[in-house]
């Protein structure tokens, strides 16, 4: 960028990986997901920076520890294509209970488009179908905007 040399360039990424550490959760300790807010703080250091849509599952076991997360789709700044069959190749293959849904908002505006609705109504009935519930859908705002989380607003 013009009136960014090379070091402050430097001294700026540093600063946001470091940041990106500080809300890392510690991979050493089992997760469990009991809200909503338990997955927002999973994912944040991983969505919160992003410049384009990144879609991502996380397979459940029947106790809600996370078995895995695992990204299915990187679109646009504005859209992802997401299809049912890459959804739940993952869960299906380590035999997962349940999942949560989780992209991210690069505008920050976390609030879900008619898209989203659409898309987490098919991957729900889906998911019926083969016997993996989806748990919520979880949209994660750009810097600092926050989560919606589908199941706290009432549209699961």
């Amino acid at each position: 960028m013009k009136g960014i040399g090379v070091v402050k360039a430097k001294q700026l990424g540093a600063i946001l990986e470091f940041a990106r550490k500080v809300y890392e959760p510690d991979k050493t300790k089992r997760i469990i997901i009991k809200s909503p807010k338990d997955v927002f703080d999973l994912v944040r250091s991983d969505m919160e920076f992003l410049q384009v849509e990144h879609f991502d599952v996380i397979g459940l076991s029947t106790k809600n520890h996370v078995v895995f997360k695992e990204n299915i789709s990187i679109g646009s700044l504005n859209a992802s294509i997401v299809h049912p069959r890459e959804a739940f190749k993952g869960l299906i293959r380590r035999s997962c209970a349940s999942c949560i849904l989780v992209h991210n908002h690069p505008s920050s505006d976390p609030l879900p488009s008619n898209e989203d609705i659409l898309l987490t109504k098919k991957l729900v009935e889906c998911g019926k179908i083969i016997g993996i519930e989806v748990l919520d859908h979880i949209i994660v705002g750009a810097d600092g905007g926050g989560y919606v989380s589908f199941k706290e607003q009432g549209k699961m």
